[in-house]
């Protein structure tokens, strides 16, 4: 028997206006937005190069992370929940 996916976990939340500049504007699951996210971060360099556990904000991931430059990635998950709906 197919393990069924958890519904809350798929559900598609609407970014922020802030959010959708990074991953774009359509509702997305929050497993997607997080990949989207990492392929931002990926792209721009902004894995942090000696703590690859952080991150290190640009002006569009700023407004996301509070106004932080640098976050690790379990508080940027956290962050981002913020930016859902």
């Amino acid at each position: 028997m197919a393990k069924k996916a958890n519904a809350a976990f798929m559900k598609e939340l609407k970014p922020s206006p802030a959010l959708a500049k990074v991953v774009g504007a359509k509702p997305l699951p929050r497993t997607e937005v997080v990949k989207k996210l990492w392929v931002y971060i990926k792209k721009n360099k902004l894995q942090d190069a000696k703590n690859r556990r952080n991150i290190n904000a640009d002006e569009n991931l700023k407004p996301i992370f509070g106004g932080k430059g640098t976050v690790n990635m379990f508080e940027m998950t956290k962050l981002i929940s913020k930016h859902l709906s």
